[in-house]
Order: structure tokens, then sequence, then C-alpha cells
């Protein structure tokens, strides 16, 4: 197959069309090693992509595309390094929102870290990957009753409060099984998190938490404290947003935290031992962005609350985080395939793979934006302004937005697009009839299906017809 240069397109030091994009890569073979994950490499002999020591049209030959493909050294790697980061004084909660399966589970519980679900199907996964019931936390703005009642029987060590009714909720069940539900109230702090406004998740107005602002917070603890036999306040949690790099919208948070914790103590008499800030903590999807190490942050929010609780004359609550995108994200990439390649004469080329928002929906949700890398060779062609887009009947099926790739790119070489490990199989849907992909492990020149692709008989076998 020829692979010319395509005859259309801008290149680089043409007149570029309008959008967001950076000059073009010194190198369009290098590998930014903020993007990707540990273990993925550019062999120097033919170019191709590994990843734990396979070639990743050994995956693609073995498993299809699309794929994701997880590196499972890095994840467990990232998992250490945020539990010895934060130490034994504190927990790290991975967010299950991120990506959870079974195997995942398992990863989690052997390197030491706590789980945080939000619905009852994640709830069942956890279990089911061996996490101990004690080190779930539970979360969610509308639990159902049932989703309680299996919380508390399955005795998770901590449930989340997200509203007055579920206070009335959660006691009810404690009741009903005999114990004494360890719980948190999860409150809005009014911090405007620099994010994209549906993932900010502390200012007032939107759906999580009770308001600090108007004393429903305030009120929320005090109904808690009223089930004393049923509830155990044990602390606050806030979560401020998604994709966050500057830490000063979590001095706010922890001020105004601790300020109701110092409340709680002057009207009540209980000091709390728990804080949780929640996560959000972002990480690189492009080499513009700079995100800081575990110890980093461990460091900026540890000394953030001990400054705070000293002020308020506190004793220092144990700190909670919750790390989901920050460990999952960077620790997988997407494999595709090219189908179709367009030029648009002065505009860009459109480069059309064989998936798209059905397994990353999120440039189409929240405007995000990826990386892209030629996986199957390397080349010395010039760089040139592509639009990666998928296959569905939508003009905004876009995977990558505006990225530079070599001007030879032709049908059948395959594309991998880094910092997909979070959201992205999480997120995934059927969309025009579309079996999602499967994840596959790979270690140490092993690789494994820790989720099967779905098949169209799977499509089939829930339509009832």
């Amino acid at each position: 197959m020829s692979r010319s240069a395509h005859p259309a397109g801008p290149r680089h030091g043409d007149v570029l069309p309008e959008g967001h994009y950076t000059a073009p890569p010194a190198d369009l073979n290098a590998l930014d090693p903020k993007v990707w994950a540990r273990t993925v490499e550019r062999r120097q002999a033919d170019g191709v992509l590994t990843v734990g020591g396979i070639d990743v049209r050994t995956l693609a030959a073995a498993h299809g595309t699309p794929a994701y493909v997880l590196d499972e050294d890095d994840f467990r790697a990232r998992c250490r390094a945020w539990r010895e980061a934060f130490g034994p004084g504190a927990d790290v909660f991975y967010a299950g929102k991120a990506f959870l399966s079974r195997a995942v589970v398992r990863w989690l519980h052997e390197e030491g870290l706590n789980l945080d679900v939000c619905t009852g199907g994640e709830l069942t996964t956890a279990l089911a990957g061996g996490m101990p019931a004690g080190r779930i936390a539970m979360h969610g703005n509308n639990k159902s009753e049932a989703e309680i009642d299996r919380a508390v029987e399955a005795g998770v060590g901590r449930i989340v409060l997200d509203s007055f009714q579920e206070i009335a909720r959660v006691a009810r069940a404690a009741r009903r099984h005999g114990v004494r539900q360890r719980v948190q109230v999860r409150v809005t702090v009014g911090v405007e998190a620099h994010t994209h406004e549906f993932i900010a998740t502390a200012h007032e107005d939107q759906k999580f938490g009770l308001a600090l602002a108007d004393g429903t917070a305030a009120e929320a603890v005090r109904k808690v404290l009223a089930h004393g036999d049923s509830l155990e306040l044990v602390g606050i949690h806030s979560h401020i947003g998604s994709q966050i790099f500057d830490m000063a919208g979590f001095e706010v948070s922890a001020r105004r935290v601790v300020g109701l914790l110092s409340a709680v103590r002057d009207e009540h008499g209980v000091e709390l031992p728990e804080i949780d800030l929640g996560g959000g903590l972002g990480i690189a999807y492009t080499s513009e962005d700079d995100p800081s190490e575990p110890h980093e942050i461990a460091k900026a929010l540890g000394d953030i609350v001990a400054r705070e609780c000293e002020a308020a004359g506190l004793a220092l609550p144990r700190l909670s985080v919750e790390p989901g995108r920050a460990i999952a994200g960077p620790t997988a990439f997407t494999l595709y395939e090219v189908g179709t390649v367009k030029p648009l004469d002065g505009l860009r080329t459109y480069v059309s793979v064989d998936g798209g928002m059905s397994d990353n929906i999120r440039t189409a949700l929240y405007d995000a934006e990826y990386a892209v890398a030629l996986a199957s060779r390397a080349s010395d062609a010039p760089p040139e302004l592509v639009r990666v887009v998928g296959r569905h009947c939508e003009s905004g099926d876009i995977v990558v937005r505006n990225a530079y790739l070599p001007a030879d790119v032709v049908p059948g070489d395959l594309l991998a697009v880094p910092a997909t490990g979070a959201y992205c199989r999480s997120m995934a849907s059927n969309y025009n009839h579309t079996p999602r992909p499967p994840v596959i492990a790979v270690r140490d020149g092993e690789a494994r299906v820790i989720v099967r692709r779905e098949t169209e008989e799977d499509l089939l076998r829930l339509d009832v017809g």
C-alpha cells in the first residue's frame, strides 16, 4: 500500500484553520513520558510501539481493534506511589468510577488501597473482586433504598451522606441490620474549581452535597448526630471537581471544612476524626499538561489541613483522598486502526478510526484534548494537522480534535491515543449498536483480557423483542 503524502491538508508552516492547536513536535516519533504509560516504548529497529514488551501489532492481531491496552505494572506502581506518599496516617480510596473490574479490585487490594464506589453495580464488582467491605466507601447523590441496604448489610466502611433523605434512609437500614453505620457528610464548600462546568462539583448550584454557606451542612450534622444509635458520624467529605492542577482550591476547601469541624466541636462537643478532600487531581492528556507527583500532592494537602487545624485549635484528623483518574488514566491507551483518510483542501485531514465516541465520549462531552501517535511504524514524513474522528453517525464524533500525525498515514495503520485509562471504558456505550472494546492488561511480556470485547450476540441478548 502506498504511503505517499496526502495531496491536501495543512503542513507545518501553512496558514492553519481556527481551533486550539500547538506547533508540531520536533519529532513525531518521540513519546512524551508524561502522557504515556511507563512501559510504552517505540522500538528502534522498526518504530513500532510496544507495551510491557509486546508489539501493538501483535495485540491488534490477537484481540482486534479498538482495544484499551492497560499497563498493569504502571497501574500497580501508581497505587504504591499514592499509598506511600500519604503514609499510614491517611487513607487512599481509589475512585472506582474511573475504571473498575474484578482484576483492578484485586490489584487495589494487593497494593493496599481502599475503594470508593457510587452504585450498586460498582459495589457488586468491588465485593466480587475480593475487596474487604470495611475498606469500601459508598458515594452517590441518589442512592436507592436497595443500594443502601446492600451496602449496610455488606458492612462497608463508610457511607457518604448526600441529602437529608439519605440520612433517614441509612439510619433505617442500619437499625434494620442491627449495626451502627459509619458515615460522612458531603458538603459543598463554594469553591469554583478551574475545570469544565460539568465536572466542577463544589459550587452551590449543582446536585452534589449539602451547602456550607446557608447552614444546610450544619443541619445535616445535627440530624446525623440525632441518630446516634444507628449512625456514627466520622467525618466531613468535600470534592471540588476533576482534572485540577491548582492546589489553591483545595486550600479554600480545607479551610471551610475545618471551619465546620470547629463548629461541630463548639456546638456538640464532638471532634470528628476524619476529613476527606476527595479527588479530582489532574493528569497529562497532552504535553501541555503538567500534573504534580503524588508525594507533592500529599505534602501540599497535609500541610494545608495541618495549618487550618492548628489555627482552629483542632486535633489533626485522619486525611482521606480519592484519586481515580490520577491512577488509572495514564496507565492505558486506546489502540485503533485507520480506515479512511480524507484530506480537505486548505483545512485539515480527517483520519477516521474504527472506534470513536462509543469508546471515548470525553472529547464530545467535555471538549477534552488528547494526544495521538502512529503506533504500527515510525515515519519520517512531514507533520500534518489532522482531526482523528470515529465511525459513528455524528459530526461530533471526534477522538482528537487537532493533532499532528505524519503526512503518510494510510488505511491499515494503527494509531494509539494515550491517557484513556480513566472514564473511557467506564463511560463507553453501544451507540449505533457498536459492541464495547475489550480491556487488555499487559505485564512482563504477557497480555490477558480482563474485560472481554462485547459481541453482537451480547447486544441481542438484552433485546427481548
